[in-house]
């Protein structure tokens, strides 16, 4: 048996309020890891896809930083983090009373626990099946106007539980946020999503 990683390749970590999503606005320490394999054209921190450019951090060293944060929600996120065995990460921090929330495309197999699945699928590389029945929450970006009903694809194949977003790609917020709106108006099981840490400034 194979056997997990103590150390992970870090492109940085910090403590923020969680800008997206079901947790928008509520501390969180995000944990970003290196390497991605999906390449969306529209990625702000394409610095993340090159795991070679980061250093491997100990875990240990990782939990630590986010124990002594304050905050009580880790969020993994990337690149694409399930690039990466999060089995001895995700234990050590739930261990040390932190929730475990993780952001993806869904494109590798899930290793680790989480407290959340936020899927954020890709049209570069789709997502696996097994991570689709499981995400709490399902984050489309809306890049062009096609995207709404791509949208609707994996609508149909996450659990009845699961939480709906349509989130404006940032350079096009003007001219998509209003056509997400009068989407909504139509399809309210939907939800707006939007980008609310770059319009404070915030990480």
């Amino acid at each position: 048996m194979q056997t997990s990683p103590t150390s992970l390749p870090l492109m940085e970590q910090f403590l923020t309020l969680q800008g997206e999503g079901r947790f928008a606005g509520q501390l969180s320490y995000f944990i970003r890891l290196a390497g991605c394999d999906v390449g969306c054209v529209w990625c702000d921190v394409k610095e993340s896809w090159d795991v070679k450019a980061h250093p491997l951090v100990p875990i240990q060293e990782i939990v630590d930083q986010a124990y002594h944060s304050g905050a009580r929600m880790a969020v993994i996120t990337g690149g694409e983090p399930l690039m990466h065995d999060l089995t001895l990460l995700t234990r050590e921090l739930q261990a040390n009373g932190l929730r475990v929330h993780i952001e993806t495309s869904g494109a590798h197999p899930l290793s680790g626990t989480f407290d959340w699945i936020c899927l954020s699928p890709k049209k570069f590389k789709a997502p696996l099946p097994d991570v689709i029945a499981r995400a709490h929450e399902l984050k489309v970006v809306v890049f062009h106007l096609s995207d709404l009903q791509w949208a609707e694809t994996y609508e149909k194949q996450v659990g009845p539980s699961c939480l709906l977003y349509l989130q404006p790609e940032w350079d096009k917020r003007d001219t998509m946020t209003p056509l997400i709106i009068d989407y909504i108006r139509q399809h309210p099981q939907w939800i707006l999503s939007i980008q609310s840490h770059k319009y404070i400034n915030i990480p």
